[in-house]
């Protein structure tokens, strides 16, 4: 059996982890190269594009693949609908690996947003100085914003246009709760950006703004692709490739 795993994410390595070696399976993981220098799944890895739904079917069929698994994040939603019709034009099993986004809870002071524009148009009745960790991409809608001043923390660093009063931040999480903590305080941030990524990694920061009193502007996840099964974890996902891998070959559609 040959899986291609669409990845990028903490849980496309761990799911990576957890299938290779299997015998009798062939794993690729592909990466888009949007990360100077991502962190490499064990097994096989491809970077790049495929040229849009018709490019990933017929890179599905030309390499015999016989599970397709969608463990993009959860804001790269054009690659998650390009998946669906590549695995529905292959007639390839398609399981999307999606961790669950986050919930407030008692203490937190969120305000939604349905996008990045949205966010930025809150954000002059939230606060002045702006912890802004919605990656490099999409810096273009707080640029205009030249009354504020923002923290802006990113695994690469960003380009034109951004904020002008900015500082950049290069890292990398996971992030520590105390490191968190520090860096609210240090640099007085009164507000707080993200995209409801979900997870682990980087959830500290909400705990730090909640602890701080920091009002969170969170930006809510876009649509996904109806009627695909979905997986919060990679020992699910596993477990759902490791049946098919047991199923008569008749049985397999």
């Amino acid at each position: 059996m040959h899986v291609l795993i669409l990845g990028g994410t903490t849980e496309a390595r761990q799911l990576a982890g957890l299938l290779h070696g299997t015998p009798g399976l062939a794993l690729t993981s592909s990466l888009a190269g949007r990360v100077a220098s991502p962190r490499l799944p064990p097994g096989e890895v491809r970077v790049g594009g495929f040229g849009g739904a018709e490019g990933m079917a017929a890179w599905l069929r030309e390499h015999a693949v016989d599970v397709l698994i969608d463990a993009t994040h959860p804001f790269a939603g054009t690659i998650s609908f390009n998946a669906a019709s590549a695995a529905a034009t292959a007639h390839v099993p398609l399981l999307a690996l999606r961790r669950p986004g986050w919930a407030p809870v008692e203490g937190d002071a969120w305000h939604e947003a349905g996008s990045l524009e949205e966010a930025a148009r809150l954000l002059p009745g939230l606060g002045r100085r702006v912890f802004l960790t919605t990656g490099r991409m999409g810096l273009a809608a707080f640029a205009h914003l030249d009354d504020l001043w923002f923290l802006v923390r990113s695994v690469d660093a960003p380009e034109p246009p951004y904020p002008a009063r900015r500082e950049v931040l290069l890292d990398r999480g996971p992030f520590a709760l105390d490191g968190e903590r520090d860096l609210l305080r240090h640099h007085r941030i009164d507000v707080l950006v993200t995209k409801d990524s979900g997870g682990a990694a980087t959830a500290p920061k909400l705990t730090a703004a909640r602890e701080a009193g920091v009002p969170v502007v969170v930006v809510r996840r876009p649509p996904a692709p109806e009627g695909v099964p979905v997986a919060t974890d990679p020992e699910s996902a596993a477990h759902w490739i490791t049946k098919r891998m047991a199923r008569p070959a008749q049985a397999a559609p």
